[in-house]
């Protein structure tokens, strides 16, 4: 029976602590591949240069400042040269590569190097901004070696990588460690990042990383660092993401992302009881401009359920959902209304060519004020109107004023704000408004939905109702 279980134990140790013995195999396998790449511009006498901060920069701009007191004739601003260093990938045989669009942004020349010395011009096919992804193009004499993406979404934390590319200009250097963590977000609507404590440094930006397959998993993108230098904290782009981007690039120069229409924030769970959900999920919507979502019939206040077959848990997933949908495409949408839940189908829009849209426009009625769980309510009025900056026909009541220990201070209201719906009814009127929060209380509510406008952001708040 010891033995048995010794030789159990012995098997998940093994398990355990499956690895690699050595990473050389894989480097031989995708070394070819991987490029350097370097980036000329032309540099404004105004501007900061792709290498600002170092110390012969900082030493010019205080020889400049010396000139500006008077002590010499000034020196007329010229326009120089900068480069830049970054790293990328080959992804077919005809020459397609792909790295950061913040590598080669506002470059004049690029140049590739190979892992074998040999050096090639590349031509900029397209970018994407909001993915940070950018793919260029070299006319090679012969077939190029390259390397295929892998399925980022089968990737486990704890999973081995490892990351090639040109750090600090070192050129051609390789890390390795595992998967930190999937699907963080940054800063971007379309983020999904694969965090790792593989050593990532300025110049791997635009690299692969990669499974043990040899397949790339993520683009290298980013560092969490106090001193620009590498702690273990590194983000690549899925490569769920950039294949999607980088299909469109070839293919239109451009992306293509599906456009909606709408305006939305997030369900919580004061929310969700304020509108009758069983569980704080979906994405609500606050405002419908002109565009696919109104022509289809979505309305403010519903809840976005499901997209296209996928179930939607907060907004960020319906954002990258929408966004991944071909433009033109007629998906079924399911929204929560009234109690309900309604399919609407709803043909795409295109997000590149989206306009901002302002909203419609009703008329305003007598002035008067009154203070209504902790907010001073005054009713809309053209003067009201020009302080805020509203339409001319804007409709609703202003916050003047409001106690800042109340529950709607707490809950993000301002003075400044508009109050556009009240228990999703549009209000005008102080009498209005009063006469919902009596009928939420008397349905024995718990909470109170209004619908809040501020500048051009609309949100949702539900408030607890309390006996007055």
């Amino acid at each position: 029976m010891l033995g048995l279980a010794m030789l159990i134990a012995s098997a998940f140790a093994a398990a355990a602590q499956q690895r690699p013995d050595t990473f050389a195999d894989l480097v031989d396998q995708v070394a070819n591949s991987v490029v350097n790449i370097t980036t000329n511009t032309t540099i404004n006498a105004a501007e900061r240069g792709p290498n600002s901060g170092n110390p012969l920069e900082d030493f010019f701009e205080e020889f400049r400042d010396r000139n500006r007191d008077g002590q010499q004739p000034p020196v007329p601003p010229r326009s120089r040269r900068g480069s830049a260093l970054g790293s990328g990938f080959v992804i077919s045989e005809d020459g397609f590569i792909v790295t950061n669009n913040h590598v080669i942004e506002n470059a004049d020349e690029i140049l590739i190097e190979f892992y074998s010395g040999a050096e090639l011009p590349a031509e900029l096919i397209g970018t994407d901004p909001k993915t940070d992804i950018a793919l260029l193009k070299v006319e090679a004499p012969e077939p190029l070696d390259f390397v295929p993406f892998g399925d980022s979404d089968v990737m486990r934390t704890g999973d081995w990588v490892m990351a090639m590319g040109n750090p600090l200009g070192q050129g051609f250097s390789v890390s390795a460690g595992i998967v930190s963590a999937r699907e963080r977000e940054l800063q971007g609507s379309y983020d999904d990042y694969i965090q790792t404590d593989a050593a990532i440094n300025r110049g791997n930006s635009g690299g692969p990383l990669f499974n043990m397959d040899g397949e790339v998993i993520g683009v290298n993108t980013a560092i969490l660092s106090p001193n620009g230098g590498s702690i273990g904290i590194g983000f690549a782009m899925s490569s769920n993401v950039v294949t999607r981007v980088v299909d469109q690039l070839q293919e239109f120069g451009e992306t293509r992302r599906g456009w909606l229409g709408v305006r939305i924030q997030e369900v919580d769970e004061e929310l969700a009881e304020a509108l009758g959900l069983e569980s704080a999920r979906g994405a609500l919507v606050t405002d419908v401009p002109d565009g696919p979502a109104k022509e289809a019939g979505i309305e403010a206040r519903d809840v976005i359920l499901t997209f296209d077959g996928t179930e939607i848990q907060d907004t960020g997933q319906l954002v990258r959902t929408v966004g991944n949908a071909p433009v033109d495409k007629a998906v079924r949408v399911v929204v929560f209304r009234d109690g309900e839940t309604q399919t609407l189908l709803v043909t795409l829009g295109r997000r590149e060519d989206a306009e901002r849209a302002v909203p419609a426009s009703a008329t305003a009625e007598d002035p008067a004020q009154s203070t209504i769980m902790g907010m001073t309510i005054s009713t809309l009025t053209d003067e009201l109107r020009g302080q805020l900056g509203l339409e001319e026909g804007a409709e609703g009541l202003v916050v003047s004023d409001i106690d800042e220990t109340s529950a709607a201070y707490e809950k993000g209201l301002r003075a400044g704000d508009l109050i556009e719906e009240a228990g999703q009814v549009a209000v005008s009127t102080v009498a209005d408004l009063e006469d919902r929060i009596e009928e939420a209380r008397e349905a024995g509510q718990k909470s109170f939905l209004l619908l809040i406008r501020r500048g051009e952001d609309a949100r949702f708040v539900a408030l607890p109702l309390q006996d007055e």
